[in-house]
């Protein structure tokens, strides 16, 4: 008897799952074992990745490398910042006094120290404090020192080098400071008691319009690196479709085909995420000694953050495997054919139109916030309440110039006929496939863009960075202050410095504000003048006298200006008394006033035009009428006019004032002063722009190799037919200028529109409107050059072995 089984059961399918990691395997494989034209496009997709990645993780550091510089600058801090009242002297506290200067334009921080004891804090960074005589540098300014740039520097300071500050203990490592020991500081010398180093300012609310300009350049740099990072998965596309079709032949879906095609990409974008990591890791260790802008940072403190870096990690991959579905949409790929290659197919503009439409209305939506009340958001505080709304419609707006830079290109290269052979190749080329040369050009056309649209903004906004100082540079080119009065100093300093012939005038006055003693009304101002201290001729200089010898005193009114005579004639009294201590007769305070009395005898006089330019009321008085030991609180100033005006000059000037008296500071006499927190996001967008042009350069070279390595059968086959070399070359160039042409002139005016919108959002004037033409050439150059630099590999590239195919 027989028995009969019934049929096996079929095995059941595979699952969702299971076919995407069984595909993408298969494209991983294909990827790592295609031979030499599968890995030359592997890597040239991780080189491309690469160079992306690593940019991005050194902008993802740059939270780290702030807050670092942070700390150590709150470390290095003096704890005495804060303190309502002297320290008291103890075994455990010093003196310390900043004498900073500078030189060659570059800032050189100093601190006289002077120990109390024989366990007093220490700076970070140093070992122990120098002794009287000595200094401990950074070791950037042991290498200026060292130089015979250096050699008058060393002459200023005239410290022996005992020591070098750490890493802990400086801003960067460019950063120019020393330490000195000092014996004669005093608390009357400027000297201040601290008893340790560590303070955390408070942190300060940021000002809207700089809010706005740092979320905008952390877009316009990092959108560009996203851009040519989508660009680089592509490389190597019309190979790849030729083989999916071959895989189309032996019995592969299209889904699978596009599976197995992520799958190339993936491994190579898992190649540049590791390619970027050791880029970054590479280059890490240099980080100290690459200065850009007068910038640097620490190897150690370019860390990412752990959040930014894994979804940086997470990103790229998926962005390889999205972007090479995304385009294989737009191919029909069948069994040894690929239809693309047939004929283009129209591209539509309606929906590329939607990214910037919706940019400009998240911008639009942002300027017409209401506050609680129903009323309009000021411009200055829109920015700062809405950032993260801000970037988004930046994105949106650069974005989607990238997405009308294909449809644009082909709008316009469908309309070019005639011209030269070399023109007739590009453009023909240009008609059957733009995507390749409006894939290299994308990543440019947002960076100009972006750039456009900044220089606007800062041209917008120039103004509210800027305060006029109290200088009057047709008067005064240098300013010299000691922190302490001494008429007898100044008189040193005004012999000094006479003597020297790079110096025009000369005047020294030790200066100091005085109040009327008694209480005062709640609520009222206690009334408040000055006190300036000078020799006869100086003050002759500062008002009309009559007559002056040493021990008089004058009383100065401005010519005209009744109210303010009558403010300085409620505390300059003749025959009454003066508090030298402003901080004293508060309840708080419980100090005595320091009293001194304004002779019966000083007369009224008429001010000139004084230390700024600006006549001034109140007392002037000559060194013998004032008891030296009253001026506690006084300073000593000094503005000097230079007969040469030479940056030698200058650093001759500071020389001498130091041989004077090392605490005295000097500083230029400027009209105009910038914004640090403006001037520093300014800095940074030139550092970071530098950065990722670099990157938009060497991803747009790799870029134009894989389209000759693609193209180099058709272009030996050209030369085989007599075609010159330099007709390719010809073409070449011109199949990159046409799109960059394009593309600039579609940055250009996205940038404006761009602009336009931060400028209205914020309340600015339209202003700059050419600011950023340069940069659109610079972008356009920077291509031009990129091309020229893959002549000599279209040389080798039209060599008769161009035509063998395997």
């Amino acid at each position: 008897m027989t028995v009969r089984h019934p049929p096996a059961a079929p095995p059941a399918p595979p699952g969702r799952l299971t076919l995407w990691a069984r595909d993408l395997a298969l494209g991983v494989r294909f990827a790592a074992v295609g031979g030499r034209e599968g890995w030359t496009r592997t890597a040239l997709t991780a080189l491309g990745v690469g160079l992306g990645v690593a940019l991005l993780f050194f902008a993802a550091s740059v939270p780290h490398v702030i807050d670092a510089r942070a700390e150590r600058s709150d470390a290095r801090t003096t704890a005495d910042a804060t303190a309502r009242s002297p320290v008291p002297r103890a075994d455990t506290t010093l003196l310390h006094l900043d004498v900073s200067t500078e030189y060659r334009g570059d800032t050189v921080r100093g601190t006289l120290l002077r120990p109390d004891g024989a366990h007093p804090p220490v700076p970070p960074g140093v070992a122990e404090l120098p002794r009287p005589g000595e200094m401990v540098v950074s070791p950037a300014l042991r290498e200026l020192l060292g130089s015979p740039g250096g050699a008058r520097l060393k002459d200023r300071l005239g410290h022996r080098i005992a020591g070098t500050i750490g890493d802990h203990g400086l801003s960067d490592p460019s950063e120019l400071a020393f330490y000195a020991g000092s014996d004669t500081l005093t608390p009357a010398k400027g000297g201040t008691r601290t008893a340790g180093y560590g303070f955390a300012s408070a942190p300060v609310t940021p000002d809207g319009v700089l809010v706005a300009l740092i979320t905008l350049i952390c877009v316009v740099l990092l959108v560009p690196v996203t851009v040519f990072m989508a660009t680089a998965v592509r490389f190597g596309g019309e190979r790849r479709d030729r083989r999916l079709a071959a895989l189309r032949l032996v019995g592969a879906d299209i889904r699978t085909t596009r599976r197995i095609a992520a799958g190339e990409a993936l491994f190579g974008a898992v190649l540049g995420l590791l390619t970027g990591v050791a880029l970054f890791l590479a280059v890490r260790p240099f980080a100290g000694g690459i200065q850009v802008w007068n910038l640097s940072a620490f190897p150690a403190d370019l860390v990412p953050l752990p959040g930014v870096a894994a979804l940086i990690v997470v990103a790229v991959p998926a962005l390889a495997v999205a972007v090479t579905l995304v385009a294989l949409r737009a191919v029909t790929i069948e069994p040894l054919d690929v239809v693309r290659d047939t004929g283009p197919r129209a591209r539509r503009l309606w929906w590329r139109l939607l990214f910037p439409a919706a940019g400009l209305a998240v911008l639009v939506l942002i300027r017409t916030g209401r506050t609680g009340d129903g009323g309009r958001l000021p411009g200055d505080a829109v920015p700062y309440m809405a950032p993260y709304p801000i970037a988004t419609g930046a994105v949106l707006l650069l974005v989607g110039l990238t997405a009308l830079l294909p449809w644009l290109v082909d709008a316009v290269v469908a309309r070019l006929r005639g011209g030269p052979v070399s023109w007739q190749l590009a453009v023909r080329r240009l008609q059957l496939n733009s995507g390749a040369a409006t894939r290299a050009v994308s990543g440019i056309t947002v960076a100009v863009a972006g750039a456009v649209a900044l220089q606007m903004l800062f041209a917008g906004v120039h103004q509210d960075f800027r305060g006029t100082t109290r200088e009057n540079a047709a008067r005064a080119n240098l300013d010299v202050e000691a922190p302490y009065g001494d008429p007898a100093l100044a008189a040193r300093l005004t012999d000094r410095l006479e003597a020297l012939p790079e110096v025009g005038t000369v005047l020294a006055v030790t200066e100091e504000y005085v109040v009327r003693p008694g209480p005062v009304a709640r609520g009222a101002i206690q009334p408040t003048s000055s006190l300036t201290v000078a020799p006869c001729a100086t003050l002759r200089r500062l008002a009309a006298l009559p007559s002056c010898r040493d021990g008089d005193t004058f009383v100065a009114h401005i010519p005209g200006n009744g109210e303010q005579n009558d403010w300085a004639d409620e505390t300059a009294r003749p025959g009454r008394p003066v508090d030298l201590d402003t901080g004293s007769g508060s309840a708080e305070d419980g100090s005595k006033p320091l009293l001194w009395t304004l002779p019966a005898s000083a007369r009224t006089v008429q001010a000139l035009p004084g230390l700024h330019g600006t006549r001034e009321t109140g007392i002037l008085a000559t060194p013998a009428a004032v008891d030296p030991r009253l001026l506690t609180g006084s300073r000593t100033r000094a503005v000097l006019r230079m007969a040469d005006r030479s940056p030698a000059a200058e650093e001759r000037v500071r020389n001498a004032v130091a041989q004077v008296e090392p605490s005295l500071r000097v500083a230029s006499a400027q009209v105009v002063e910038r914004d640090k927190a403006y001037a520093s996001a300014r800095t940074a967008l030139l550092v970071a722009g530098t950065a990722t042009m670099a990157v938009i350069a060497l991803s747009m070279l790799v870029a134009q190799i894989e389209q000759l390595r693609e193209r180099r059968s058709l272009l030996s086959a050209l030369t085989a037919f007599g075609t010159r070399r330099s007709t390719l070359a010809w073409s070449v160039l011109w199949q990159t200028a046409v799109p960059v042409v394009i593309g600039t002139a579609l940055a250009t005016a996205g940038g404006l529109v761009l602009g336009v919108v931060m400028l209205d959002m914020m309340g600015k004037p339209y202003t700059g409107w050419w600011a950023g033409l340069p940069l659109a050439g610079a972008g356009a150059v920077a291509i031009l050059l990129v091309t020229v630099a893959t002549l000599p590999v279209l040389w080798r590239m039209v060599r008769p072995e161009g035509l063998h195919v395997e």
